[in-house]
């Protein structure tokens, strides 16, 4: 993945190279698993942080609600990998006093992670936007959440329509689902 630069290197450069569109070749020829058999460097790569608000849209505009960790979080990702879709496993800590938290809110679930400027919207900041492939009982802002980043799914992309993006997004979870079916991905669940 060093064939483009880092996160960390496109935030110190005075401009990004543009995200490249979205096309029909694309999106018919993605492979329904990524990534070798089992995690390869420079993963797993380990993140932990509040949950802060985003910008509300995941939800709302694209059926696929986010959790967006701090700024000061990202260090660990975005100094090895660059901007683009990636895959592995999520915790929402919950304070263990917190009551009416189902046991089901407190375990490691898959999870889907958009880090970089996501084109379509034209973010000025870099973000990570985790969507966890659980349906949670209620919001969880402020609280902390761990990551554990497992491989790459695929390039930040510009898309021509919504429609197209939320297309993707639903085979990002399709692939990444698959890609942590085996079993030396699912022994990392044990880091969270």
């Amino acid at each position: 993945m060093t064939s483009t630069p880092t996160a960390a290197e496109l935030l110190r450069s005075p401009s990004r190279p543009p995200a490249k569109l979205q096309t029909e070749t694309f999106r018919t020829s993605r492979p329904s698993i990524v990534g070798p058999d089992e995690p390869s460097f420079p993963f797993p790569v380990v993140m932990r942080g509040a949950v802060q608000r985003g910008f509300g849209r995941g939800g709302r505009e694209l059926g696929c609600l986010t959790a967006n960790l701090p700024d000061e979080s990202l260090a660990p990702m975005t100094t090895v990998a660059k901007p683009g879709i990636y895959y592995g496993y999520a915790r929402v800590h919950f304070d263990e006093g917190k009551e009416g938290v189902p046991d089901a809110d407190r375990e490691v679930w898959p999870m889907v992670m958009s880090m970089g400027w996501n084109p379509y919207y034209k973010n000025e900041k870099l973000t990570a936007e985790v969507h966890i492939m659980h349906e949670y009982a209620s919001e969880f802002y402020g609280v902390d959440m761990s990551v554990v980043v497992l491989g790459y799914i695929r390039p930040e992309l510009d898309y021509i329509s919504r429609e197209a993006l939320i297309e993707d997004i639903e085979t990002d979870k399709r692939v990444a689902l698959k890609s942590m079916n085996r079993p030396a991905y699912k022994q990392h669940m044990a880091q969270l």
